[in-house]
């Protein structure tokens, strides 16, 4: 990969050189403690590109590769030589920049993937995975990630959180985040039955709203005690309106019989949920994260056959901005502050709109390009939006969102078209080139870290 890769002017490459080893805060992803934990070295390239990343499974989908060689049965062997053919027709796809950026950052491999060489360059990534002995925290030291933030259902143990903290061998510190979705999603089939693991993990007896809450704020004070910094939702539905407590426990006494729920008493729902949860991130001193306007397993067959993260997600309709205005004002009015915020989304046309509203309260911001919008165009339209609306020089910068351990490269491609961007304000006279350099640190690396009290 050419080392000026995406940086246009020498003063891009000049601020880049500034930011390109400042440690890395991933403060969301969906790395496996459990992985990191046991750090067992990989077997392959395979393994390590297409165990879980569905980012590219995706993109065989849309190439048409069977899915034997996606997420079957094939050896991994075969599999990485149908992803080379995929990738090397994908021309203006992220995948194929990350990608070749991940063969030359972790393998030193410098040339184009193909069907042609894929044989070639599986033995050389695995001769390197083998020398040196490649495992997830080796992936990650070799990164430099300072900080990650795994995404943790409330129910969960987080006993591999404990061994990793306990090991002080380990510099990178692996903390919880606070995820609520399977507890709100109570439109679920199956629904009860989560609701008994709440119960059996929490020690109160989920019943009714109020031993809901119990239960789900015991775990809360669970999760902090093991470092907990960050919290998220990234449900497809956002509340429309807040339900009285009264109005909310019919609702939820309906989810643990298998009732069917209606979607404006199940909005209330939510709302009288978001509103507790806002109101004790606030003063447990919480990060709030709310992931908006997706939509959750598209293809009932896919689901079925695969489960949820297996690539048939999409970019959601567009929410009211009202609805998120309301919610917020609510959660300011209860807890006399909104807790520190992060609104990502999903759809693009929510962007301006999204990055207003969080410009009227105090404590919330707008990350980065999320998902199906941190291709290079995203992030370029995200910056933008936020230097236009916003404050650049208070924005979060990039987070990996991903399963995969060699995706830390998109930390690189952020920090590039971020600095290209810089650079090319300073170079048409819009912006001090003295002041871009502390821009950059502060978006690449300073202001996360000091969020979490780094």
């Amino acid at each position: 990969m050419n080392t000026n890769y995406l940086l246009r002017t020498p003063a891009a490459e000049a601020l880049y050189d500034k930011v390109v080893k400042l440690p890395i805060i991933d403060y969301h992803c969906h790395l496996s403690p459990k992985e990191i934990e046991e750090d067992a070295p990989f077997t392959s390239i395979g393994e390590l590109w297409l165990g879980a990343d569905h980012y590219k499974w995706r993109l065989m989908r849309a190439a048409g590769v069977e899915e034997r060689y996606i997420t079957g049965d094939a050896p991994y062997q075969e599999k990485f030589r149908k992803f080379a053919e995929a990738l090397s027709l994908a021309a203006g796809s992220p995948l194929y920049h990350w990608a070749h950026m991940e063969l030359s950052l972790y393998f030193g491999i410098d040339e184009y993937l193909t069907a042609d060489n894929a044989d070639e360059i599986w033995e050389r990534a695995n001769a390197v995975i083998r020398e040196e002995g490649l495992s997830p925290r080796r992936m990650i030291r070799k990164a430099g990630v300072a900080y990650l933030a795994t995404t943790d259902d409330v129910i969960d143990s987080l006993e591999h959180h404990r061994r990793i903290r306990e090991d002080k061998s380990f510099e990178t510190v692996v903390a919880p985040s606070f995820r609520t979705d399977n507890v709100l999603l109570i439109r679920r089939a199956g629904y009860a039955a989560y609701a008994e693991k709440l119960s059996a993990v929490s020690g109160v007896q989920v019943k009714d709203l109020a031993s809901l809450k119990q239960a789900l704020l015991q775990r809360l004070d669970h999760f902090c005690e093991n470092n907990c910094k960050f919290t998220d939702i990234g449900i497809p539905e956002f509340p429309s309106h807040i339900a009285t407590d009264a109005e909310a426990d019919a609702t939820y006494r309906k989810a643990l019989a298998g009732e069917p729920i209606g979607d404006e008493e199940y909005r209330g729902f939510l709302g009288n949920m978001y509103l507790l949860l806002g109101k004790e991130y606030q003063r447990r001193g919480l990060v709030m994260q709310w992931h908006l306007a997706v939509y959750r397993n598209a293809s009932t067959n896919l689901f079925k056959k695969l489960g949820p993260d297996c690539g048939g997600d999409c970019v959601g309709d567009p929410l009211k901005g009202a609805d998120i205005i309301r919610m917020l004002d609510a959660i300011e009015q209860e807890a006399g502050a909104v807790p520190q915020t992060i609104l990502y989304t999903l759809h693009p046309g929510m962007a301006d709109q999204l990055q207003t509203i969080a410009g009227s309260f105090r404590n919330v911001r707008c990350g980065t390009a999320w998902w199906f919008c941190d291709h290079r165009r995203g992030i370029e339209q995200q910056i933008e939006v936020i230097a236009e609306l916003g404050h650049l020089g208070a924005f979060l910068g990039m987070l990996t969102d991903s399963r995969s351990f060699l995706s830390y490269a998109r930390h690189d491609y952020f920090r590039r078209i971020l600095c290209n961007k810089l650079a090319t304000w300073c170079d048409n006279g819009e912006f001090d080139p003295v002041m871009a350099e502390t821009v950059a640190r502060r978006v690449c690396c300073e202001n996360i870290k000091t969020l979490i009290g780094g």
